[in-house]
């Protein structure tokens, strides 16, 4: 008994939280044991750019014992946009999920493909990647998992297949991220670029990603329609075969399609707000407000019931917004005891001689190592972006490549790390295990590894 007890114990992974709290003490430690010091810096073309040379220490002052809890709440405030921002998306997309529009238009585009369904692979994965790279689907994917396998096994496949469709879809968007708030909002935000600029090569790259996604599961699911017994999940699909469940035949309403529309207008809207007003995260957030408001309400759920499904889509991305006051927290620590410039000053003196193409590199597997600990796009960008924007200053490479640098390693990994909470939970979902999960997606993964390294040595060599 005590045996099995420890066992139980060893195998239970930290919570998110708890790690990042560990890191914000560990932080707070820090700031006793490296010297304080500080770089001057100057604005220049709206960036406020780090003066080579200029490091000089400054009288040590540790961090107190209340400071970091205190951390949290100014990590929270400080990151008040984008907190706010990833509730709000994720109420409005609570809206039009609750009036039925994903389910019912699933079943439209099932029937109008007719003989052709095998389409459906491709089609829906394209669309999870559009959601993945416009409005940083994340969370959300756990609700569809079901819907994919549905899909999945009426063609044929197994539940894997209907799990990828939605997991590596979503995934393929997100890591091309284009225009994904969360991660390069974010991470341009804090590196002093223009919002979503640089979008044409990451679109280019965005392709090659998907390509390589939806091919990996197209063959995977021609394999197990010819011989069931290929499947990595053979024995979960014998046990579900006993009971299998079809899509429920609703028919797809005008009411639910206008409820779509308005969300496809509110992303619309969002990216020529940004590229021709300079719209931040405070507009964007309005606009998905109003757009899931008269989704609702057009959809039928009434007044009430449309904010109570609001109130259900803030609950389901709670996890991915608070994890951003956290990760703040560390920053706020290691620029409240000063020492973030020592940090960078020390990274840069090392590097120093390196070749940048190396050094992108390091970059990008530190941030795919760092989402073991913050497996929270924008949490990662907050914490990691203060730290290699002045050291890509001072080593003369360009903002924009340290930004793919951490885009690539965190969203890649978010398939890939049990730590993950969106991965474990759509595996849960779909009753498929970790293991089951990592013999089907490890070729993917690399193939995406050795894409965007491909892609960020273009991005220096042709100057991004």
């Amino acid at each position: 008994m005590v045996k099995n007890f420890l066992k139980d114990k060893r195998l239970k992974t930290p919570h998110t939280y708890a790690l990042l709290l560990c890191i914000i003490i560990f932080a707070s430690i820090l700031t006793y044991l490296i010297p304080a010091g500080t770089f001057s810096r100057e604005k220049k073309d709206g960036q406020t750019l780090v003066i080579p040379g200029s490091y000089e220490q400054v009288q040590q002052h540790g961090v107190s014992f209340f400071d970091i809890f205190r951390a949290i709440p100014e990590g929270l405030i400080s990151g008040g946009e984008i907190v706010f921002y990833i509730f709000l998306v994720g109420g409005a997309f609570g809206i039009v999920h609750k009036t039925g529009a994903f389910e019912n238009g699933v079943n439209k585009a099932m029937q109008s493909l007719g003989a052709y369904k095998v389409l459906m692979i491709p089609l829906t994965m394209t669309i999870f990647s559009i959601l993945g790279f416009s409005i940083g689907l994340a969370e959300e994917t756990i609700i569809f998992v079901p819907i994919g396998i549905i899909i999945a096994r009426t063609l044929g496949y197994d539940a894997l297949t209907g799990a990828a469709m939605v997991i590596l879809g979503a995934a393929s968007g997100f890591i091309g991220g284009m225009l994904n708030p969360f991660t390069v909002g974010v991470a341009q935000t804090v590196a002093e670029l223009p919002m979503f600029s640089g979008w044409g090569l990451r679109s280019i790259i965005y392709v090659f990603i998907l390509i390589a996604a939806i091919s990996t599961v197209m063959l995977y699911a021609r394999k197990v329609k010819r011989d069931k017994s290929k499947s990595y999940v053979y024995e979960l699909e014998q046990i579900e075969a006993k009971s299998e469940t079809q899509l429920t035949r609703a028919r797809f309403t005008k009411r639910q399609a206008i409820g779509l529309g308005l969300i496809v207008l509110a992303i619309i809207l969002n990216v020529y707000g940004i590229f021709t007003f300079g719209w931040s995260f405070n507009e964007m957030s309005a606009n998905f407000i109003f757009a899931g408001i008269l989704a609702g309400v057009i959809g039928g759920l009434g007044i009430n019931g449309t904010f109570d499904a609001m109130i259900e889509g803030m609950k389901d991305i709670l996890f991915g917004a608070m994890i951003v006051g956290f990760a703040k927290g560390i920053i706020v620590i290691l620029e409240n005891g000063e020492v973030i410039d020592s940090i960078v000053y020390g990274m840069t003196t090392l590097l120093a001689g390196v070749p940048s193409s190396l050094v992108i590199i390091a970059m990008f597997i530190l941030q795919f190592m760092l989402n073991f600990f913050i497996p929270s796009g924008s949490g990662q960008a907050l914490t990691t972006m203060p730290l290699m924007v002045p050291i890509s200053d001072l080593l003369n490479i360009n903002r924009q490549i340290t930004v793919l640098a951490f885009q690539y390693g965190d969203a890649i990994s978010n398939v890939l790390f049990p730590t993950s909470a969106i991965l474990m939970g759509a595996l849960a979902v779909g009753k498929i295990t970790y293991t089951q999960w990592l013999k089907f997606a490890w070729k993917v993964i690399l193939l995406w590894v050795i894409i965007c390294c491909i892609g960020m040595s273009v991005a220096l060599i042709v100057g991004y």
